[in-house]
């Protein structure tokens, strides 16, 4: 209790809403990359505090979200597959495929299960030697250490009834396509802590360099975010550019070295596509060539799948930045939690989703005020 006091501290949250409201002078564009600190931010209203100069920008940080529609039909068609178990945390059942979901497969008769772990997946396909046991590993560099370790389990283990549908993405391609694109506004960002939890820092140098842009390395708690908020605001009202830790109690810069040396064993980065936003440069894990024979992909014949995303949903406009949720058509109407159009709608870290859920249903530019 003593540390969620220490870090939702009301006087502490002012104190840092009164410094960012002296140092603003001018409007700027801030973007979260993480879903997780979108909820946060539309659930404690953080957004409509802050001076009218800055705009919150939802990032593509939501790994759900971001997992493309084939990968989704796949899962789909790999689920539906007599004598498969199919795995996956449950987050992924409701995200809608082309015409369907997990849920619905699970209802017309696919043996679909719910686990809090990989390593559930890797027990079941031991406690299941006649079946094939598939593990729908999808996220950032995250989950992926855990991911990671449940492939190297089941091979030392000899398992050859178990496989993974592997659909990692990385964060910093993600910033590069982000700041390359022709429709950009973002001028710093808030990264995700427990991915640079992982990965460290040393990832991010080169981009801040690069693109001449600050990156603020940012928890999730109300006023982890604050502050990440008030030095990215405090380096562009200065004129700098630099890469800052404002979540040293989790974050190094060397990050977790045995994580990232497993993650070097069994992936291999590959271009990878996003949902609603296309194919990014490496910026995924693929299986490397050492678990290549665990790959779902090649064990099962999903490489002919059509695909074809609903014409009413703008997901894609929101996960770029391009839009907020409530300006979608759809929102709120065609498009709902209990009938997603888009994942964004559906995950737990969705925009659609927080914006649903927190009541952001009025566009600003209905109550005349201009678009945060």
């Amino acid at each position: 209790m003593k540390y969620l006091d220490e870090y939702r501290d009301p006087e502490l949250a002012q104190r840092l809403f009164d410094q960012i409201r002296r140092l603003t002078t001018r409007p700027w564009a801030l973007m979260e990359v993480c879903g997780g600190q979108t909820h946060s931010i539309i659930r404690n209203g953080i957004d409509q505090l802050l001076p009218p100069e800055i705009e919150l920008i939802h990032g593509p940080g939501c790994p759900v979200c971001v997992t493309p529609l084939a990968i989704i039909d796949k899962a789909l068609a790999i689920a539906a597959t007599p004598g498969v178990i199919f795995c996956s945390f449950g987050d992924m059942l409701r995200v809608p495929g082309s015409g369907k979901d997990l849920f619905r497969v699970k209802s017309e008769g696919g043996d679909v299960r719910i686990v809090y772990s990989p390593l559930d997946a890797v027990k079941l396909a031991q406690q299941n030697p006649g079946r094939e046991v598939v593990f729908f590993g999808i996220g950032f560099e995250t989950t992926a250490p855990a991911n990671a370790m449940a492939l190297f389990q089941a091979r030392n283990l000899g398992l050859r009834n178990f496989s993974m549908l592997a659909s990692h993405v990385l964060v910093p391609p993600a910033i590069s396509a982000l700041m390359e694109s022709p429709t950009n506004r973002v001028q710093a960002f808030l990264a995700a802590g427990h991915v640079c939890s992982v990965m460290g820092t040393w990832q991010y140098s080169p981009l801040v360099e690069k693109y001449r842009v600050p990156i603020v390395v940012t928890g999730f708690e109300p006023l982890d975010v604050l502050e990440g908020i008030r030095r990215a605001v405090t380096q562009l009202e200065q004129g700098r550019a630099e890469l800052e830790n404002a979540y040293p109690r989790a974050v190094r810069p060397e990050g977790n070295q045995p994580a990232q040396q497993m993650l070097a064993d069994v992936f291999e980065v590959t271009d990878r596509a996003w949902r609603g936003i296309g194919t990014i440069p490496q910026s995924g894990w693929r299986l490397s060539e050492k678990y290549r024979e665990f790959d779902a992909e090649s064990r099962f014949a999903v490489a002919d799948i059509h695909t074809a995303e609903s014409p009413l949903c703008h997901s894609g406009e929101v996960l770029q930045g391009l839009l907020k949720p409530n300006q979608c058509p759809a929102f709120g109407k065609q498009c709902t939690p209990r009938n997603p159009l888009g994942a964004t709608m559906v995950s737990s870290e969705g925009a659609c989703a927080a914006y649903y859920q927190y009541g952001r249903f009025i566009r600003p530019e209905e109550v005349g005020v201009a678009l945060r």
